[in-house]
C-alpha cells in the first residue's frame, strides 16, 4: 500500500479559499476550506473503465508543478467587458501500480476552484469510461436548490429546495448555501465528454459524486488517450449575491478561437413566438399560420420604426405540418426551403431595405443526424439571405429517439453545429440545449441558450406556467452557467381566450426589470407589437442595452428577491433591475455603483398603486428624479413585482 503523502496546499490570490491535494493510502484526494472553515472534506478522485484496470487506488504521487495566472482579458460582448483571470494552481501527476500516469490540474481563484483530469495514453488509444469517481464530500448539510436529472423535460423544471442529504440525481449547477458561504457545483469547457450530473453516494449523506449522462448502451464516455476532461468547478462566495457575479466558469475556458467576431452582434429582437404560445398563431401552415410574408413585412416595419434591430420568424420553413412531430421522432424539417406562404427572398430584401436583421430559426425536432445532413446547405441558404443569427430548437425527450440530450452524443454533435455556424459567420442560441459551461469564451458565436423554464411556459403550458419565485431563483442557479434566453417583455396579461388557465406570474414592471436581471446578449421583446403601441413603458425596452461594460448583483436572497445593476458598454449610463417573488417588499439600495461626483437622471419604472401579479399586473408608475452615487433609493415591489431604472449621466 502506498504511504500517505504530504498535502499540497493551494490558496486563492486573496488567501480566503484553500484547496489541498494529496495521495493518501493510495487514493488521490482533495479537500477545501473557506475563511478558515472546511467546506469540502476528504473527497476521492479517479476513474473506472470498461475492459481495463481502474485508476482509483494504488497511486503514488509524482511530479507536482506549481502554476499561477494574473491577467485580464476582454470579452467581445458580455455582461462585463474585462475579466480578471487570477489564480494559483498545481498540475500533479499520480502513477498507478501498472505505471499509467494520470495528471490532475487544480486552479484556485478568489471566487472558487476547478480541477480536471488529463487521461493517460496515446490519442490513438480508445477506451470507455464506465464511472468517474469524482466526489464532493461537503462539510455540512447545506441548503440545496436543484432540478432533477434524467427526466423527460430535461432542464425545464422548476427549482426545488431541500437539504443536501435529500437531493435525488440532479443537474448542475447545483447551488448550496449555509453558515456564511454560498456555493455551486458545475462544470466548465464541456467538449468531447458527457455532461456531469450529481448524485449522493448513499442515502442521507452529504457526499455527492459525478454521475455522467450515458449513451443508450450504457457507456458513459468514449474516450481517447490524452483527453483533458471538462473542469469540475466549485463556485464559492460569502453570499448568494456575490456568487451570482462569479466569473469562474468563463476563466476555466480556453480563449477565443475565432478572432474578430464583430459579426456576432448583441441585439434585441421581436417575433411571432409569443403569439404562437398564446394560441393566436400556429407554426404549421393554415388559416392562422404565423410566419407569412405579409406578417413578416409588418413586423420588420414595426421593428424599424421602434428601434429594434432584429425580427425572428419561426415556422417559416417546410416540415411543420407533421402531426405531433415533437413526440414521435418523425420530424422532417427542410431547413433551406420556405413554406408556400413565406417568400424568403422578398422578406430578406425588405429587411435589408429597412435596416433590420432577420433572426433565423432551425427546429430539429431532436433529429440530430437529419439536421446535420442538412446543415451546410441550410447555413449557405441563410448566409445568402443575410441572416447572421439562428435560434436553434431541439424539442424532444431523446436525440434521434435514443440518446440523452446532455450525453456525449449531444455534446459532440452540438459542437459540430457551433463550428459550422462560425465558418459562415453566423451566431447561434439554442433552446432545449446542452447546458452552458462557458464555451462562449472560446466560441463567441455561441451567444445564449435557454436551458431552463422560459417565458413560453406562461403562455401555453398545461401546468399553467412558472411560479412567482422562479425568477428569484434562476439568477443564483441556472444563470451561474451563462446567458439565459428567457424572452421577457410581456405587456398584455390577458390572453385567456385561448389559454384560460395560464398566467404570467409577474407585473409589467418586473417584465422590464428582467431585461437587466436576466443577462442575455440577444434579448427578445416577446409580446405582440400591438401590445407595445402607445405604452410609455416600452421606452425602457428601447433604451436598455444588451451589451455591458460592468455588471453587479447588488443584493439578493435565493427565491426571494434580487437587485442587479449594469453599465452599458460605450456609455456612462447604468441600468438597474429588481424583482421579488410572490411577496411584496421594500428594498433599500445605495447607488454607490454610480460614478462619484456625477449627477444622473433616474428614469424609474415602478409597480403602480395596487399592482399585483394576480389581479393588476399592468399598473406601472413612471417618474424621474436626479441622483448621485451618494443617494439611497427605496424600491417598493408589489407581489410578483419589480422595478427598472435607467440612470442617464447628466
Amino acid at each position: 500500500m502506498a504511504r500517505a503523502q504530504e498535502w499540497q496546499e493551494i490558496r486563492s490570490p486573496d488567501g480566503r479559499l484553500e484547496v489541498d491535494f494529496a495521495v493518501d493510502q493510495g487514493e488521490a484526494i482533495y479537500r477545501a476550506s473557506f475563511k478558515g472553515k472546511p467546506i469540502i472534506d476528504r473527497s476521492l478522485l479517479g476513474f473506472r473503465f470498461k475492459d481495463r484496470q481502474s485508476l482509483e487506488a494504488g497511486f503514488t504521487l509524482g511530479d507536482v508543478k506549481r502554476t499561477a495566472t494574473d491577467t485580464t482579458w476582454a470579452q467581445p460582448w458580455g455582461e462585463r467587458h474585462f475579466v480578471r483571470d487570477a489564480s494559483n494552481g498545481i498540475v500533479a501527476t499520480v502513477t498507478a501500480a501498472d505505471g499509467r500516469e494520470l495528471r490532475i490540474e487544480f486552479r484556485v481563484f478568489d471566487d472558487g476552484f476547478g480541477f480536471r483530469y488529463i487521461l493517460p495514453g496515446d490519442p490513438k488509444d480508445r477506451f470507455v469510461i464506465s464511472d468517474e469517481v469524482t466526489q464532493f464530500a461537503f462539510a455540512q448539510n447545506y441548503r440545496a436548490w436543484w432540478i432533477p436529472a434524467y427526466r423527460e423535460k430535461f432542464s425545464e423544471y422548476e427549482y426545488s429546495r431541500s437539504a443536501l442529504s435529500a437531493v435525488p440525481a440532479v443537474q448542475t449547477p447545483l447551488t448550496l448555501e449555509g453558515d456564511g458561504v454560498a456555493m455551486a457545483v458545475h462544470e466548465a469547457a464541456l467538449v468531447d465528454y458527457a455532461s456531469m450530473n450529481l448524485r449522493l453516494v448513499a442515502d442521507n449523506t452529504k457526499t455527492l459524486k459525478a454521475d455522467l449522462s450515458p449513451w443508450s448502451n450504457g457507456d458513459l464516455v468514449r474516450a481517447r488517450g490524452g483527453l483533458a476532461t471538462p473542469w469540475r468547478a466549485i463556485l464559492v462566495a460569502d453570499n448568494a449575491a456575490k456568487l451570482a457575479d462569479s466569473r469562474l466558469i468563463l476563466n476555466l475556458n480556453e480563449p477565443n478561437r475565432l478572432g474578430d467576431v464583430s459579426w456576432a452582434k448583441p441585439m434585441k429582437y421581436i417575433g411571432i413566438f409569443w403569439g404562437m404560445h398564446i394560441g393566436r398563431y400556429t407554426w404549421e401552415p393554415g388559416p392562422d399560420h404565423g410566419a407569412t410574408t405579409a406578417r413578416a413585412r409588418q413586423y420588420i416595419d414595426w421593428a424599424a420604426a421602434n428601434g429594434i434591430p432584429g425580427v425572428l420568424f419561426e415556422g417559416w420553413n417546410k416540415g411543420w405540418d407533421a402531426p405531433q412531430w415533437w413526440l414521435n421522432g418523425h420530424s422532417r424539417f427542410t431547413q433551406n426551403e420556405a413554406a408556400t406562404d413565406f417568400d424568403m427572398d422578398a422578406v430578406a430584401a425588405h429587411a435589408r431595405a429597412r435596416g433590420v436583421e432577420i433572426v433565423g430559426h432551425h427546429e430539429t425536432g431532436a433529429q440530430v443526424q437529419d439536421y446535420l445532413r442538412q446543415l451546410d446547405p441550410a447555413l449557405d441558404y441563410y448566409e445568402r439571405h443575410g441572416v447572421k443569427a439562428i435560434k436553434l430548437g431541439y424539442v424532444g425527450t431523446r436525440l434521434d429517439m435514443t440518446e440523452w440530450p446532455d450525453g456525449q452524443y449531444a455534446v459532440e454533435n452540438f459542437q459540430k453545429v457551433v463550428e459550422a455556424a462560425a465558418r459562415h459567420h453566423i451566431a447561434v442560441f439554442p433552446h432545449e440545449p446542452v447546458k452552458d459551461t462557458g464555451l462562449r469564451r472560446t466560441w463567441p458565436n455561441l451567444m445564449s441558450r435557454e436551458g431552463a423554464r422560459g417565458q413560453e411556459y406562461n403562455g401555453g403550458s398545461p401546468d399553467t406556467g412558472n411560479s412567482p419565485d422562479h425568477l428569484a431563483i434562476v439568477p443564483f442557479t441556472r444563470m451561474l452557467s451563462g446567458p439565459f434566453d428567457y424572452t421577457p417583455g410581456v405587456f398584455n396579461f390577458d390572453y385567456k381566450a385561448k389559454r384560460p388557465h395560464n398566467r404570467v406570474p409577474s407585473t409589467l414592471a418586473q417584465q422590464l426589470a428582467l431585461f437587466v436581471v436576466l443577462y442575455s446578449p440577444v434579448q427578445m421583446a416577446v409580446d405582440l407589437p400591438e401590445n407595445y403601441e402607445g405604452n410609455p413603458a416600452f421606452r425602457f425596452i428601447h433604451d436598455v442595452p444588451t451589451d455591458w461594460e460592468e455588471s453587479r448583483t447588488l443584493m439578493g436572497e435565493i427565491g426571494e428577491y434580487v437587485v442587479t445593476a449594469r453599465q452599458g458598454r460605450n456609455t456612462e449610463d447604468w441600468f438597474l433591475g429588481a424583482l421579488t417573488n410572490g411577496n411584496a417588499r421594500k428594498l433599500t439600495v445605495p447607488l454607490d455603483f454610480l460614478e462619484p461626483g456625477k449627477r444622473y437622471e433616474a428614469m424609474i419604472y415602478a409597480d403602480g398603486p395596487g399592482a399585483d401579479w394576480r389581479g393588476a399586473p399592468e399598473r406601472v408608475s413612471i417618474r424621474r428624479k436626479v441622483v448621485t452615487a451618494r443617494s439611497i433609493m427605496t424600491l417598493s415591489l408589489a407581489p410578483g413585482g419589480g422595478q427598472a431604472i435607467r440612470f442617464r449621466a447628466l
